[in-house]
């Protein structure tokens, strides 16, 4: 059994899946990291100074200046704006990934296709050729 699992573990499959599970992980971090400092900063300017990942609905009616300040009085929130940069987070990850696909399929080497085989008499020519040749009998 522990030779199998070993078989498994060092096939092709699992460790492509590991290093693509490891680096989707760095990936988030980075795309996380510029979401949060570059891009969120400066939707926030155009939104006339919105910091969304402080925008709350307080279920207790209490009002709080910052999710982190709601989260320390031990408020009940909904923190839509964190949802917002997760939103955000996605597409932009979304995109990423599109553009890293595409990009490695333009490295791939088109597939060629298969010699067409040579071609043949039709059913009709060949129903000609019989219909000929029992009418010369």
């Amino acid at each position: 059994m522990l030779k199998e699992f070993k078989n498994f573990i060092m096939t092709g499959n699992v460790i492509d899946f590991a290093v693509a599970v490891i680096m989707a992980g760095a990936l988030g971090l980075v795309i996380k990291g510029f979401v949060n400092n570059i891009a969120m900063p400066f939707v926030g300017y155009f939104t006339g100074g919105i910091d969304f990942g402080n925008l709350l609905y307080a279920m207790d009616g209490k009002e709080y200046a910052t999710l982190e300040a709601a989260k320390k009085a031990g408020g009940a929130v909904i923190a839509y704006g964190a949802w917002i940069n997760t939103i955000i987070n996605l597409l932009i990850v979304g995109l990423v990934m599109f553009i890293i696909v595409k990009a490695y399929n333009k490295t791939k080497k088109p597939v060629e296709a298969a010699p067409e085989a040579p071609k043949g008499p039709t059913q009709e020519e060949l129903l000609i050729e019989i219909r000929d040749l029992l009418s010369k009998k």
